[in-house]
């Protein structure tokens, strides 16, 4: 492979990336029925601009490498700001997260019980009605 058709290889599947990440926002959008950006998202950007940017370096083309270099300290800082809010949300949840609803419950005398030992009943000790 010749160093041109490499370079060019570089830049297609960068931009390749590049595209395919918008392909990955749209379907988690979707899926959702709202607006999403999935992590995935931010992975993408990261790989795609990096090879756009080696690309653009061989090529010695400052607009693209501006451009590149700027996107991925906002990529890479995205992905920092999304790690550091599920670090929030677990610690919110506890080590272990909440318990799950069939494990423990308060019931009517304010004493926790096992749902899974406790006898069939009409109603649960959230109030709803079991079915």
């Amino acid at each position: 492979m010749s160093s041109f058709s490499f370079w060019l290889t570089v830049g297609f599947v960068g931009q390749g990336f590049f595209t395919a990440r918008f392909l990955v926002q749209w379907l988690a959008s979707e899926k959702e029925r709202a607006v999403v950006v999935p992590s995935a998202f931010w992975w993408l950007s990261i790989v795609g601009g990096a090879a756009l940017l080696s690309y653009a370096v061989h090529r010695r083309d400052p607009v693209i490498i501006v451009g590149q270099s700027m996107g991925l300290f906002v990529y890479a800082r995205n992905l920092m700001l999304e790690e550091k809010r599920r670090k929030r949300a677990g610690r919110a949840r506890g080590a272990f997260g909440p318990p799950a609803p069939h494990f423990h419950a308060v019931d009517r005398g304010e004493h926790e019980v096992s749902l899974a030992t406790r006898g069939p009943r009409d109603d649960r000790a959230d109030g709803s009605a079991r079915m």
